[in-house]
């Protein structure tokens, strides 16, 4: 079984078990859920009155760990030591959200306090990849989608206007920047087979730059294939793969043809981009003349300055909470998919939490996972682009969609016409989409 020990100042704090993903102090692993269940009312009120927080407060965690990102900021040496100690004596990943929250943003305070975040990533990355495969892949993200409209809103939204640009259009090209597999283009393909007008050629040329994508490519590609002919949808897939980071896109390098009508599907897609990149790769995409561009981002902003730690930390912590709490509402606690979702996320706090010097010193290859919110990304699109307007019937076809999903999801259409639009969950904007036209 591997394991991956890191000390501090001496003492043996987190001990990684990178087959299970576990965390231990000193060791000794975490308690198991039972138990933890059992002692954490006693622990948390230990350890809230010891932070100053109400023994009563429910939600311990997020105090603990605003206070152990302010001691980072402060090196403050021995109060990081109390908190990181306290944190994991109180979290589990496989306890209630706020033991699941301590447990995972733990790891990623741990990594920034000692400046090994970069060792740990890519420990993370490694082991993901090894247990990832097409079948694994694709039930976790058809499951997500069937519990929650976090993507489907960003597939529907987009489908919808992606289909009113390139209506008439007899060779059609969709550049598809996204990670959700492909799984968004069927019911496109769908849609342009029962046209009244004669099918479209299309293409669809996917950008792939993870390792784990990229392992699957080859098992899409023959699915996509198989239902375009199904659809009797004349159809050409393409991969671009060799891509370190998508700021390395080039108009070239996406085979774009004089004679095509080009659409580009940014879903999740512009977030990977480096925040110093991404002025440029907006406006190597308007070089393309696309009939339009969808973008589909969370709603977050990440992106503040780098010697800002805190305030960046305590935008993560808002951004997760939401979606652990999503995440426990939408599946069973014992979900397989719900734990992959959330070691997921786990690695993306560290990411954006515990390598920025890493990145910034040039050592540090992959994808960046600083978000940023809707108003930020139109003012960097309407530099290039102008806003594109969704359609009342793809509106009222991302509000069919809705219904499909229980209680709590919503639709906001703000009142300034060029902000697109949002998907909210308990009135809280969580995922933004947006079409453009140069």
């Amino acid at each position: 079984m591997d394991r991956v020990l890191f000390t501090h100042k001496g003492t043996q704090f987190l001990q990684y078990d990178t087959n299970e993903h576990e965390c231990s102090v000193n060791g000794h692993h975490q308690v198991d859920m039972q138990s933890t269940n059992q002692s954490s009312l006693t622990s948390t009120s230990r350890g809230s009155s010891e932070s100053g927080e109400p023994s009563g407060d429910t939600k311990w965690a997020s105090k603990l760990l605003k206070d152990c990102a302010k001691a980072i900021s402060d090196k403050d040496s021995s109060k990081i030591h109390h908190l990181l100690w306290m944190l994991n004596e109180l979290a589990s990943p496989y306890g209630d959200c706020d033991q699941k929250l301590a447990s995972y943003f733990l790891q990623a305070l741990f990594c920034k306090a000692t400046e090994s975040g970069q060792r740990c990533y890519k420990t993370l990355i490694s082991v993901a990849e090894k247990s990832h495969s097409f079948d694994s892949a694709r039930k976790l993200i058809l499951k997500f989608q069937e519990v929650s409209p976090w993507t489907t809103f960003g597939h529907v939204a987009s489908n919808g206007a992606i289909l009113e640009a390139l209506e008439g259009e007899s060779k059609v090209h969709i550049i598809d920047i996204s990670n959700t597999l492909c799984t968004q283009w069927p019911t496109l393909l769908e849609a342009m087979a029962t046209r009244n007008d004669e099918t479209p050629r299309l293409k669809l040329t996917v950008v792939v730059t993870e390792n784990m994508v990229r392992s699957v490519m080859k098992e899409i590609a023959q699915r996509m294939e198989k239902f375009a002919r199904l659809m009797g949808v004349p159809f050409e897939f393409n991969v671009v793969t060799g891509l370190n980071r998508l700021g390395g896109i080039t108009k070239e390098g996406l085979g774009v043809q004089e004679d095509e009508a080009v659409a580009v599907n940014c879903m999740g897609a512009l977030r990977r981009v480096e925040v110093e990149e991404r002025g440029a790769v907006i406006k190597m995409l308007s070089s393309l003349n696309p009939r339009v561009v969808t973008v589909v981002e969370e709603e977050a902003d990440f992106s503040s300055p780098r010697n800002d730690f805190v305030k960046c930390f305590d935008e993560s912590l808002r951004f997760y909470t939401l979606y652990f709490e999503m995440l426990e509402e939408s599946f069973v606690p014992t979900s397989n998919e719900r734990l992959m979702l959330e070691r997921e996320s786990a690695r993306s706090m560290v990411r954006v939490l515990a390598c920025d010097e890493d990145h910034q010193n040039g050592s540090f290859g992959g994808d960046c996972e600083r978000r940023e919110k809707g108003n930020q990304w139109s003012e960097r699109l309407k530099e290039n682009f102008t806003q594109f307007s969704f359609s009342d019937d793809c509106i009222d076809d991302v509000k069919a969609l809705l219904k499909r999903y229980r209680a709590g999801w919503s639709l906001v259409q703000p009142q300034e016409n060029d902000l697109g639009l949002y998907l909210t969950w308990k009135d809280e904007p969580i995922v933004w989409a947006s079409a453009w036209k140069p």
